[in-house]
């Protein structure tokens, strides 16, 4: 049961002169979206976003070549590509026009800002331009996207999708405070997105979902309940650093359905009396980026890798009528996309982006998971 729904944060409550590109870059930039926010609780009781700043080039076709921002240390720079040799349909990227596999650039650099919410989530009360986070290692030089947050014990750990020619990896920060953040490292490779720890221990070990990404997947039978493609997966390890992926599979997309044909982790998974909560995203193929819904799971308290239970009509679904006031910004449409979750109570608080553009607080009360 959804009890309030309302947009928090949106691109026209970014200040570009605070940016970390403002004054390094010679081109004129924009914010094209503010979302997918990682969410967690401080210290002092307020909550923070981990805000997704995607900042584009206003202007990123000159002289017949299209143009791209990337970190080069400590430097930002535009590389251009012949306007021919692109395919610049998406709106988020091009793609390169060459045979074998795909290769794309993205429009914008994304770098993550801390906003600082009231306990009730209802309100802004500081933007921490002086803690945002951008790109300050060459696994980063395309920009860090995606925060998910998890306190475990006294430490808050945030896990972000890295993008470089290099690899698309996950990268683990870590903080005493979650507003200082410590970066330490690439601890999933290639093209494993969507990392989650869950926020507690399980005997002692770190416990997370990934999603890794590929080019093939082999079928089930032609009977199977499960459908081929990308799922979520478990890892555990013993420090946060070092990851052995689980034996068991995780969850799966649903062969009776093309609503989760594609899933992958949305918030990291909260222990209830009921087992680990689990909130997801399952996308229905359709246009350009199809059709994105949250969804959730309980999982074994003790072996989160059996699902006890599964809800398969989504909890929270796309919401034009909020981003009514911002269609002259949109760009996308049909997708939210939850990132992080935190107890208040009688109900959750849950973060999600929206339409790729601004951020989405939704209460949800918890007697929606009975």
């Amino acid at each position: 049961m959804i009890l309030h729904d309302a947009l928090i944060f949106t691109p026209d409550d970014v200040d570009l002169a605070r940016s970390p590109l403002a004054g390094r870059i010679d081109a004129e930039t924009y914010v094209l979206g503010a979302f997918n926010p990682g969410l967690t609780r401080l210290p002092s009781g307020n909550l923070l976003l981990m805000v997704r700043v995607a900042e584009a080039l206003k202007h990123p076709v000159r002289d017949q070549h299209i143009h791209a921002i990337r970190w080069e240390a400590g430097r930002y720079r535009l590389d251009p590509w012949p306007i021919g040799q692109v395919d610049p349909s998406d709106p988020r990227k091009f793609t390169m026009r060459q045979a074998g596999w795909r290769v794309m650039a993205l429009t914008s650099l994304s770098w993550l800002l801390p906003v600082e919410l009231s306990p009730d989530g209802r309100r802004v009360e500081a933007v921490h331009y002086a803690h945002a986070l951008a790109p300050g290692a060459p696994y980063e030089c395309y920009g860090i996207e995606d925060a998910r947050i998890s306190r475990i014990g006294n430490l808050w750990y945030m896990t972000v999708c890295a993008v470089s020619p290099e690899r698309h990896c996950t990268v683990l920060y870590t903080s005493d405070d979650a507003l200082h953040w410590q970066r330490q490292g690439i601890v999933l490779d290639h093209q494993n997105k969507d990392m989650l720890l869950f926020e507690g221990l399980i005997e002692g070990r770190f416990w997370a979902q990934t999603r890794p990404l590929g080019d093939l997947y082999f079928a089930y039978p032609p009977d199977s309940t499960w459908r081929a493609g990308p799922a979520i997966n478990l890892a555990s390890s013993p420090d946060a650093l070092h990851w052995k992926p689980c034996d068991h599979p995780g969850l799966r997309p649903h062969a009776a359905t093309l609503h989760t044909a594609r899933m992958g982790g949305g918030a990291p998974p909260v222990l209830t009396d009921q087992g680990w909560l689990s909130l997801w995203h399952g996308v229905e193929p359709a246009g350009v980026a199809g059709i994105y819904r949250t969804y959730w799971s309980l999982l074994d308290a003790a072996e989160p890798w059996r699902v006890l239970r599964t809800e398969h009509d989504p909890l929270i679904t796309p919401n034009p009528a909020l981003t009514e006031p911002l269609k002259d910004r949109m760009y996308l449409e049909n997708i939210v996309f939850t990132t992080g979750i935190v107890d208040a109570g009688d109900h959750y608080l849950v973060a999600s982006g929206e339409a790729d553009l601004a951020c989405r607080m939704t209460w949800i009360d918890k007697r929606a998971f009975g």
